[in-house]
Formats: C-alpha cells, sequence, structure tokens
C-alpha cells in the first residue's frame, strides 16, 4: 500500500489541479470587496496564491502561476460583467492576468526555495512594490481602470482611511501586501521569522502612528444637499417625472443643491428650451439647484456626451462637464475595427461616446457660491480625478452614477464604497448619487453619512454635508507610495545586475564562458 503522506502534492503536481488551486487562490481576496465586505479577510488573502508560486519548480512555471492567479483574481473582481460580456469576459480576464507573470517571478526568485533572512526581508519590500506596479498598470483607463484595487477593500476601517489621507489608495494596498508577505514567509520559511515578524511590527507601528498623529481636516460649515434616486421606472419620460416629483418634496428643507444620476436625461437641456424652463421652474420651487446629467448630443451635433449640468432658477448656468474616462466596451469599443465583434457575443457599446475636455469645477450660487467637483460614475475609481477637483478648489466631490444594468449584482455596493475612499484621500466630502442605487455620501474622513438608498428605493434624502478646511497630505504630495514602489524595483534591478556584471568571468571581455586559453 502506498503510504505517501503527501498526496496533496501529487495532486498540485498535476498541471490541471495546480492551475485550478491558483485561479481559486487568485479569487479569494474578490471577498473582501462588497457585497461579501470581509475587509479583515485582506490581510491573508494573498497568501495561499503567494505560497503555491513560491513552490513553482521552474520560473516558467512561477510565471504561469501569476498569470493564472491574476486571470482568476479579474473574473471574480468583474463576475458581475458576465451577463453583458458573455465568453468575452473572459478574454478579457486572460489579458489582465498576464500583467501578473512578472509579479509571479519575482516571488519565486525571492520566496523560492529557501530563503535566507536578507532575501525574505527583501521580499518585505519588493513583492508589495510589484503587486503596486500590476495594480498601476491595470489602473490605465484603457485597461480597464483602478476596479478592485486591494487598498480600496478597507473602505469601512477608519485606520485604513487616515492611511489613504496620507498616500491614497495605493499606500493602504502596500500594507495589505506586505502583511500578506509577512504571513507567507512565517508559514513557509522557518528561517524568516525575523525579517517576517519584524515587517509585521512595522505595519502594526505605522498604522498606529498614523492613527494619532496623521493630520485631520478642520470643520468649515455645513451645507445641505439632497440625492435624486428615482429607481427603475421604465422609460426616460417616467423617470424624468418621478426625479421631479422626488425633488419637489425637498422643497422648504432648506435644501441648496439636488443632485440626479447618470443618464437622467436623455435630452441636453441646453439645447430643449422646453426643457430647461421645466427644470428651471423646479429649481425655484426647492430654492435649490439642480446638478442633472445628460446622455445626449450636444448642439445637434452626432456625437453624444455624458456630461453633469448645474441648473439654477434662470435655467442652465454655463457650468458642465462632459466624462473624461469612458468605461471600455461598455461607452466605447477600443480600436472597435478589430474588437467590434464584442457587439455580437455580448452587450457591448452600440455607439462611441464622446470625451470631454478636461475638469470642471462649478460653483452653487444657492450655497454662497460653494465650489463642486463633478465626476461622471467610472471616473469615481480615479483617486488622480478627485485629487486634482481638490487641487482646483473644489470643496465638494460629486459622482453622478448608473448601475442599473448590474442591479442584483456586487457592483452597485462596490461602486458605492470608492466614494469613502475618494473622501478620506482628499479630505472632501463626496457625494455617490446614482439612478437606481446604491446611493450614498461620505464625509471629508471618509465616514459615513445617514443611510444610503438601497437598489430597492426610489426616494429622495437629505443629508446635512460637512465641509472641511486643509490640505490633505495625499493632494499636496500625490502618488509617493506609488513612486517609492517603483524606486525599490529599480534598485534592486541595478543590484542585480551589478552583482551578475562582478561574477561574469574576464576572458572575452566577459561575453564568453570559454577559458581565456583554449587547449590545443
Amino acid at each position: 500500500m502506498d503510504s505517501s503522506p503527501v498526496p496533496r502534492a501529487r495532486w498540485l503536481a498535476s498541471p490541471w489541479g495546480r492551475g485550478t488551486a491558483v485561479v481559486l487562490a487568485g479569487a479569494v481576496p474578490a471577498l473582501t470587496f462588497p457585497a461579501p465586505s470581509w475587509w479583515w479577510l485582506a490581510f491573508l488573502a494573498l497568501v495561499p496564491w503567494l505560497l503555491l508560486v513560491r513552490s513553482a519548480p521552474t520560473y516558467r512555471r512561477a510565471a504561469l502561476d501569476g498569470w493564472l492567479g491574476g486571470t482568476g483574481f479579474m473574473l471574480a473582481v468583474h463576475h458581475w460583467l458576465l451577463p453583458n460580456l458573455h465568453v468575452f469576459i473572459l478574454v478579457l480576464a486572460l489579458l489582465l492576468g498576464a500583467l501578473w507573470a512578472p509579479w509571479g517571478l519575482l516571488v519565486r526568485a525571492l520566496l523560492g526555495g529557501a530563503p535566507g533572512a536578507g532575501r525574505c526581508a527583501a521580499a518585505l519590500v519588493l513583492v508589495p512594490s510589484g503587486w503596486m506596479m500590476v495594480e498601476l498598470v491595470r489602473s490605465w483607463e484603457y485597461l480597464g481602470g483602478p476596479w478592485g484595487l486591494l487598498g480600496a477593500s478597507q473602505w469601512q476601517v477608519p485606520p485604513a482611511l487616515r492611511l489613504a489621507s496620507i498616500g491614497g489608495v495605493w499606500l493602504v494596498s502596500l500594507l495589505i501586501v506586505v502583511v500578506n508577505t509577512a504571513l507567507a514567509e512565517l508559514l513557509a520559511c522557518p528561517q524568516a521569522r525575523l525579517p517576517a515578524v519584524a515587517g509585521l511590527l512595522v505595519c502594526a507601528l505605522a498604522g498606529t502612528a498614523v492613527w494619532f498623529w496623521a493630520p485631520v481636516p478642520r470643520p468649515a460649515g455645513t451645507v445641505r444637499i439632497a440625492v435624486v434616486q428615482p429607481g427603475l421606472t421604465g422609460t426616460p419620460t417616467e423617470r424624468l417625472a418621478r426625479s421631479e416629483e422626488l425633488t419637489r418634496s425637498v422643497a422648504g428643507r432648506g435644501v441648496r443643491l439636488v443632485v440626479w444620476g447618470e443618464s437622467s436625461l436623455y435630452q441636453d437641456p441646453a439645447d430643449h428650451p422646453a426643457l430647461a424652463a421645466r427644470l428651471a421652474a423646479l429649481s425655484r420651487r426647492t430654492g435649490a439647484m439642480l446638478l442633472v446629467n445628460a446622455d445626449a448630443p450636444r448642439n445637434g451635433g452626432p456625437g453624444i456626451y455624458k456630461s453633469a449640468e448645474l441648473i439654477g432658477p434662470a435655467g442652465p448656468t454655463g457650468d458642465r462637464y462632459a466624462k473624461m474616462r469612458l468605461v471600455p466596451f461598455g461607452e466605447y469599443i477600443p480600436l472597435r475595427s478589430v474588437l467590434g465583434w464584442a457587439t455580437k457575443v455580448g452587450k457591448a457599446a452600440a455607439t462611441d461616446r464622446i470625451r470631454g475636455p478636461h475638469p470642471v469645477v462649478m460653483p452653487v450660487a444657492a450655497a454662497g457660491g460653494l465650489r463642486i467637483g463633478p465626476l461622471v460614475c467610472f471616473e469615481s475609481a480615479f483617486p488622480d480625478m478627485s485629487r486634482h477637483l481638490a487641487r482646483s478648489g473644489a470643496r465638494v466631490v460629486v459622482a453622478q452614477s448608473s448601475t442599473s444594468t448590474f442591479q442584483e449584482s456586487w457592483a452597485p455596493g462596490q461602486h458605492a464604497s470608492l466614494g469613502a475612499l475618494r473622501a478620506a484621500e482628499t479630505w472632501r466630502p463626496m457625494v455617490h448619487a446614482t439612478l437606481t442605487g446604491v446611493s450614498a455620501v461620505y464625509g471629508p474622513r471618509g465616514e459615513r453619512l445617514g443611510a444610503r438608498l438601497g437598489t430597492d428605493r426610489s426616494a429622495a434624502a437629505v443629508y446635512d454635508l460637512p465641509l472641511a478646511a486643509g490640505t490633505s497630505p495625499y493632494v499636496r504630495f500625490g502618488d509617493w507610495a506609488v513612486h517609492g514602489a517603483l524606486g525599490a524595483l529599480v534598485l534592486a534591478g541595478a543590484y542585480v545586475g551589478i552583482r551578475a556584471l562582478g561574477r561574469r568571468p574576464a576572458g572575452d571581455g566577459g561575453l564568453s564562458e570559454r577559458p581565456a586559453t583554449a587547449p590545443r
């Protein structure tokens, strides 16, 4: 009888068995985001994946394990796109998952075999830095944007939000991967106990120091705003009627700004006088200005913009912002001549939307000239956009969204959670208003204000929004955590290159491994 004590190792020795294990391990971190919101899991979610990659028998296999794990992660965090993209989501996941192949090589090089204390200490810096580079590259808008950044899983954890005010969501991601790397070392590398424990202590001390001594925003008054969420109302005409009804319900309550969701209008008020007059009357009745959103052509042209527009008692004020970063395949198809077939296998964009030219900060006259910075839907995922608005003088950041296509999925909750990170990063309150839920409002420290409007609600909610003075360290210093990670990788690469050059034999100028004098 076979008395082998490691049947599991035999199963992992199978290419299919190992591949399945790596895909599943890569998918685990998706449980840290809403709807499950198991934020605590983030600090050990990468450990199974790290252990599998470090045990790869070859570097080629380690790269494949990185790729397959990345594919599992991308499939899990974007699973709600399956009804729309069908089989094409697998193609996208495989393309994006390939970004983790170099990370797999890095993990294998630093943690593979029996690494010494020095290599394990280096891994605590370089493995998180490599992960950061993957997050940075996939955050490019043309590759899908920063959906599912690991640090965003901590949106409801006050110490993590304080950390985000220092270095953005990037710094939170770095700390999470450091902890995961240290735990993997403790499990697999007994000789790494000292650097692993030291790494965990440094993370704990850094988090404690930030919580107690990091600067916080200074209170600077309040403003009353309302969010209108009409819900699943059917036709655009019915949606407009329901939005008007809900807006009228906040009259007499001291509201200064009413925010409607993305695509709340399918006509541009600037081009339709009757609609503009109708909205202006609504503004006069409530005593508030309206921030609406039109998914429509502009000036009768053929192109369609998604525009945030401010409406006052006299009609459109002329302050408008057109969405700059569009959702790949949802609002346009990259390289349509090549990838246009995606419309035949899923619900990809039949018509490309047109990008807006630049960010806009709008003064709200009804609120004493309060300056707001609008974003549209997907743009609330980008830390640099809200940071730019804060630097440009916005006192409130407003995101107008519509996730009705994904109403029964995890997407609405996860999208709403991003507002907490953007508020904490910028020290600016964040309003996330949607057509069908989830709508939410956050204070300048990322704290949630009042009740969220879930996907089962058709309602108007009024919030007393606390304003803040001061500039957060993240707004002032930017993506220094990303630059530090890149610098660490560059220095490590230079060190490895210098050592490799030093080990070259002298013969043939170091370009050949033959001895200097060959025998006759």
